[in-house]
């Protein structure tokens, strides 16, 4: 008499493989190719709003404050440019094939 114990060890590893949303997966996803777009632009930002004016000296605390408006600019900005969406998209058809 043979026992067919493919469809039992089947059923078993299903039950111990845990399960993961896709939709989840796809919004974590997207949500770091998001960051990845900011940090793009943060890189973009620094170099073209480089304001060494004479006119205007440095402040105390200018160098803090203008890092931390370009790390809000750039993650506002970020998911608008396009870069997101396609490393979004290049990612999911690696993950496919």
């Amino acid at each position: 008499m043979k026992i067919d114990t493919s469809s039992t060890l089947a059923a078993y590893q299903a039950s111990k493989t845990p399960s993961i949303s896709k939709t989840s997966d796809d919004a974590k996803l997207k949500e770091q190719t998001d960051a990845f777009e900011a940090i793009l632009l943060k890189f973009m930002l620094d170099t073209s709003l480089n304001l060494k004016n004479p006119l205007y000296p440095k402040q105390p605390g200018s160098d803090i404050y203008q890092g931390m408006y370009k790390d809000t600019l750039a993650s506002h900005l970020s998911g608008g440019f396009g870069y997101s969406q396609a490393l979004f998209d290049w990612l999911k058809e690696q993950q496919k094939g």
